[in-house]
């Protein structure tokens, strides 16, 4: 991979870049551009990038939220198709690796400082011990990173479609009121911004209340404020089945490393996550809670942590164990 390279968090919603202009530089980053507001990707980085600054990047790092299959990917949210040999041409790129956006916030937990994260109850983080990261935004993420053979290997997936179940007594008797999506309810279903709102017309409809919020916004502002009793049900019960979600998770991978959660929802609730049902959920997998209990949970705090993880494998691509069969395109090759 030749220098300088484009690093791109592509999400749902935005897209955030950077460029590493050398393996010693630091990450020189850009405004983020609103999908919404571009017809794709060219024309972000052109107004973003080329509109800013004389460096031209020659190789590329691209995380994409969706699952990445054959030369044309479209994003899981939003309406953008990202076509590598495409964009080796109209970007005048030697070399183009694209990897799904939470495997790039798995390539990012080994180099996170205490200052980045905001710990979460009990237990430890771990240096080398299996990781794993999940994070509620337009959708809802999750990747493992495990530790193995003096290196880091990102294991991306698509674990947001779980599915998911009522627990407690109060759950089964919401559960009636949730409304399904393609026909199930799944863990995206909740946890997720248009699950917030979601679980917010469930619990109103349950308590025969009238939905007076319509945004996941409006929903965290009045249950951080404490002003709205069906808000406050509602992301209890958003902050105790993402615990659960987190636990499944970290118990399927012993991730002893810990558990992080990412995304602009975590951060904006972190201070309601730590007094919440949150921890306990997580912890709440007998026969093993005491294994459960030494595993720490904690909120990614760094503004863009994604771009940190691209930027980490740029520098260091020998220190990761990135599987690179059908995400990376060269020219003439």
């Amino acid at each position: 991979m030749s220098y300088p390279v484009l690093v791109a968090d592509i999400g749902g919603t935005n897209a955030r870049f950077g460029i590493l202009t050398d393996a010693h530089a630091d990450l020189k980053e850009f405004e983020t551009a609103k999908t919404a507001d571009f017809d794709g990707l060219e024309e972000a980085v052109g107004a973003k990038i080329f509109a800013k600054t004389g460096i031209m990047p020659r190789s590329a790092v691209l995380a994409l939220a969706g699952p990445i299959n054959g030369d044309e990917v479209p994003l899981t949210n939003c309406d953008w198709v990202i076509r590598p040999k495409e964009l080796m041409e109209s970007l005048n790129l030697n070399d183009v690796i694209l990897v799904n956006d939470f495997e790039a916030l798995a390539l990012a937990l080994p180099s996170l400082e205490d200052d980045d994260l905001q710990i979460i109850g009990s237990g430890k983080l771990t240096t080398s011990g299996t990781k794993i990261v999940v994070g509620p935004g337009t959708g809802l993420g999750a990747a493992g990173m495990v530790h193995a053979d003096s290196m880091w290997v990102p294991v991306p997936g698509e674990g947001g479609h779980i599915s998911l179940g009522p627990d407690t007594d109060d759950e089964f008797a919401l559960w009636p009121h949730i409304e399904k999506e393609h026909g199930r309810i799944s863990a995206e279903a909740l946890l997720c911004g248009r699950g917030l709102v979601r679980l917010y017309r469930a619990v109103t409809a349950w308590k025969g209340a009238k939905a007076i919020y319509e945004t996941p916004s409006e929903i965290t502002s009045a249950a951080l404020a404490g002003t709205d009793e069906h808000a406050v049900t509602s992301l209890n019960v958003f902050c105790r089945v993402l615990g659960r979600v987190a636990g499944d998770l970290a118990i399927i991978f012993m991730a002893k490393g810990g558990v992080y959660l990412a995304g602009g929802i975590s951060q904006k609730i972190a201070g309601f996550l730590a007094q919440s049902e949150f921890r306990e959920a997580f912890v709440a997998k007998a026969p093993h809670r005491h294994l459960m209990e030494e595993i720490g949970t904690a909120v990614i705090m760094h503004e863009r942590p994604a771009l940190k993880g691209l930027a980490a494998y740029a520098r260091t691509p020998q220190r990761f164990g990135l599987e690179l069969q059908g995400k990376r395109w060269r020219k003439n090759q």
